[in-house]
């Protein structure tokens, strides 16, 4: 199945082109690959540039919350910069800003790579790199590609837990300190519980955001990234099933639909982490107001709805007229 440029509203309204993106890579796997390696290098460029510029910017006489930052809470958060009493030190910030700085213009060398030098599609390219082309048709190819996103999502989720556990653990905020997560919680029984609203065995219509155990958010992280391991060796061994492919409408349009679907609900859950959690987001560093970033993470969900319900329509538009 090939799909069409023709049918998209930038071809019927010039003025709207700008619309098109990366439509226009939809058949050409090798580019599509450098546009997506070159949006993580300017992902990683912010996240170098924001975090240095704040660390720049803090001043140890006023206090962390007051100061207005975006990546160095996340960072404290993690342990990163604390010391004795409290005290912060931005000299691992910088090392921080800086490795992403260095990662961008790796990602980045590799996004023009694939665009200017590279095959324009992955099957004309040599070794395992052909093994990532994909046809729109192809469910096992396109279930293979998924399983390596999710292991990625796994070791992502692993290393949070590894930073608490084994590599210097991360703030507390019950004891205002940083320790290290020696027992986190295993329980299925406890940590999906969550899933349904029960903290310690009472209904919370905080759900999942309900949480205010550091061995609980870690032990949830090892079953997220196991679950994602599985998941992706799943997807990459096993062929889809019949009903899966069959339930599934599987194009660019709807996959991208699905991704921001998810996209959606992860900001909707994230809005409720930070606005009224105080162990994942701590008073000491995200302040006690935070109707802000809370705000922001509640429009940029909207966002993701938004195009979710754009991309869901367009896939059902090409598939009517496939």
């Amino acid at each position: 199945m090939t799909i069409s440029l023709q049918r998209s509203i930038a071809e019927d309204r010039p003025k709207l082109a700008w619309l098109v993106g990366n439509a226009q890579l939809v058949n050409l796997s090798g580019q599509l690959l450098g546009a997506h390696i070159a949006h993580a290098g300017l992902i990683m460029f912010w996240a170098g540039t924001t975090a240095i510029s704040e660390a720049l910017r803090f001043q140890p006489d006023v206090p962390f919350a007051e100061q207005g930052f975006i990546l160095l809470s996340h960072l404290a958060t993690l342990g990163w910069g604390i010391g004795a009493a409290g005290a912060i030190d931005t000299y691992p910030y910088f090392v921080i800003g800086m490795l992403h700085l260095a990662a961008s213009a790796v990602l980045g060398a590799g996004g023009l790579y694939h665009v200017f030098r590279a095959p324009a599609n992955l099957k004309d390219g040599q070794g395992r790199v052909a093994k990532f082309h994909y046809e729109w048709n192809d469910p096992k190819k396109l279930g293979f590609i998924l399983g390596h996103h999710l292991i990625f999502l796994g070791f992502g989720a692993l290393a949070l837990a590894g930073k608490a556990m084994w590599w210097g653990g991360i703030y507390d905020s019950a004891t205002h300190q940083v320790r290290v997560i020696s027992e986190p919680t295993l329980n299925p029984v406890t940590i999906f519980s969550y899933l349904g609203g029960l903290n310690n065995g009472v209904w919370t219509p905080m759900g999942m955001a309900s949480v205010n155990s550091l061995e609980d958010i870690i032990g949830g992280h090892l079953w997220i990234g196991a679950i994602l391991l599985g998941g992706g060796a799943w997807h990459i061994l096993v062929t889809p099933t019949k009903w899966a492919v069959k339930m599934l409408r599987i194009e660019a349009d709807a996959i991208l639909s699905y991704s921001l679907g998810g996209l959606a609900f992860m900001a909707l859950v994230s809005c409720a982490f930070v606005g009224f959690n105080t162990t994942a987001f701590p008073v000491e560093f995200y302040g006690i107001d935070r109707t802000g970033p809370a705000t922001s993470q509640f429009f940029l969900a909207i966002t993701a709805l938004v195009g979710h319900l754009w991309h869901a329509y367009r896939a059902r538009m090409v598939s009517g007229a496939a």
